[in-house]
């Protein structure tokens, strides 16, 4: 069983597919590792074994070639989308006892290739905020220093990835909702482009804020659960048709880049220096490759203010409720409802039109640099009793959000976007490098990660036993 937890995602789908390991294996050996690990870290705190060894028992009905592309892979969900069957609680109190009906889309796309639910992951009420906490399941705390933050909205994902709980993890990403919890956990994780990932809608049938994306310990695993996650489906709008690209043979297909550029804070908040320390040192190994590595960022001056307001403009179709439950919602979900209910027209027109400039202005960037580099978070792990960054390097923030604008820029220019380790603080914690690509450039993303994971060097570092 202990084998089992340490081999990566792409070496348990090869032993499914030669029958070398049942899906019931893998469900016996994840059981056996929540049972050990997850009180300590509170990654997973809804789990459905029975239903996943129904569906496993179904699935190896079928010959091993027609069990999808995952094979039987265990999959845990984050708890902001719904497994028929299944507590999905938003991470809210107004939801404490609700049991979906129906699965979300991308979780019927995951089960019809051969995925299998078993746990709900963590997340803060409604996904609001990167630090992983509610007051229904409580703290999801990090298990490289368990008195610190996992950051979110996605840090059980990121905690049942470090510790062994997951092979692969889904996760969602609007202000950097994946990729701030790979960063504080050691993992990998990848905001594709708006329309990759077909999900279910809900009061915005066109929102390109919001997206679903896979999380690995590793960038070929995470590739390999891209693959899984991809399609277009009816039922959403905005997803993009399959056009024969596999991204685990774009990450295998040995492209490197030629000229990236690299950033220590995207000209926006201050970050803190040992963080930029490593990811510049990082940077400045792909040199020695043959790599040309300059500093640059596209100008992006209005990154804050556009991300307030279409951030507060998608709350503010929760005034229902605000209006029912206003003692249930956590005080910062409240303020970003009430900030998005005060909006004018004339703020949303800003907005947009900031969003247009800066989306062209990325686009332009990337006709002289193959990628992006900087920091995914502008801080190592926090403690846990705080509810969010404050300050930084002498700047402090006034909203829970505005320690994240160096992610939510990303966001608003449709990159694809992940992060994965590149170095440790002094405090052996690890630090995450932003890797952007053009818009729709999910296939350069991944074979350049490869590559720059490989220069790195640092191996892998994940499974661990939760710490301190």
């Amino acid at each position: 069983m202990t084998e089992l937890i340490r081999m990566t995602a792409l070496d348990i789908v090869a032993g499914l597919k030669a029958g070398t390991i049942t899906p019931l294996d893998c469900l016996d050996a994840l059981e056996r590792r929540i049972g050990a690990v997850n009180g300590s870290v509170n990654a997973l705190p809804t789990l459905c074994f029975e239903r996943a060894r129904n569906h496993a028992r179904k699935l190896m009905e079928r010959p091993p070639a027609q069990r999808g592309l995952l094979a039987g892979l265990p999959v845990p969900i984050k708890d902001l989308i719904d497994v028929a069957g299944v507590r999905c609680t938003q991470g809210s109190p107004i939801f404490r006892d609700r049991v979906a009906e129906n699965s979300d889309i991308l979780v019927r796309h995951l089960e019809a290739n051969g995925g299998i639910v078993y746990a709900m992951s963590n997340t803060p009420e409604f996904g609001a905020g990167a630090h992983t906490f509610n007051e229904v399941f409580g703290l999801t705390r990090n298990p490289w220093n368990r008195a610190l933050s996992a950051a979110g909205s996605s840090g059980g994902a990121a905690v049942a990835l470090a510790t062994g709980m997951a092979w692969v993890a889904h996760g969602s990403d609007l202000g950097g909702s994946l990729r701030n919890p790979a960063s504080f956990c050691g993992v990998t994780g990848l905001r594709p482009s708006p329309g990759r990932v077909a999900a279910s809608v809900g009061a915005k049938i066109d929102s390109t804020l919001g997206v679903e994306g896979p999380m690995a310990r590793n960038v070929m695993d995470l590739a390999l659960f891209l693959d899984a996650m991809v399609g277009e489906e009816a039922a959403d709008p905005l997803s993009l048709p399959l056009d024969g690209t596999s991204y685990l043979a774009a990450a295998q297909g040995g492209w490197r880049p030629k000229r990236v550029a690299v950033s220590r804070d995207l000209g926006l908040p201050p970050v803190d220096r040992r963080v930029a320390e490593c990811v510049l040192a990082a940077a400045a190994k792909l040199e020695a490759h043959g790599v040309i590595v300059e500093e640059a960022h596209p100008e992006l001056p209005d990154a804050r203010a556009c991300a307030q307001t279409l951030r507060a403009l998608g709350y503010a179709n929760m005034k229902p409720l605000l209006d029912q439950h206003p003692d249930l919602l956590k005080p910062e979900v409240v303020w970003n409802i009430e900030k998005g209910l005060a909006l004018t027209g004339q703020d949303i027109a800003r907005a947009e039109a900031q969003r247009g400039e800066m989306f062209r202005r990325m686009q332009q960037f990337f006709e002289t640099y193959d990628l992006l580099l900087c920091p995914t978070t502008i801080v190592p792990p926090f403690p846990a009793e705080q509810r969010y960054v404050t300050a930084c390097e002498g700047g402090s923030f006034e909203t829970y959000v505005d320690w994240l604008m160096i992610v939510h820029a990303i966001t608003l220019c449709a990159c694809p976007a992940m992060s994965i380790p590149c170095g440790f603080t002094a405090e052996n914690l690890p630090v995450g490098l932003q890797i952007v690509a053009p818009c729709r450039g999910e296939a350069r993303l991944l074979a350049g990660a490869r590559f720059i994971e490989d220069a790195l060097a640092i191996g892998p570092i994940t499974p661990i036993d939760p710490r301190g």
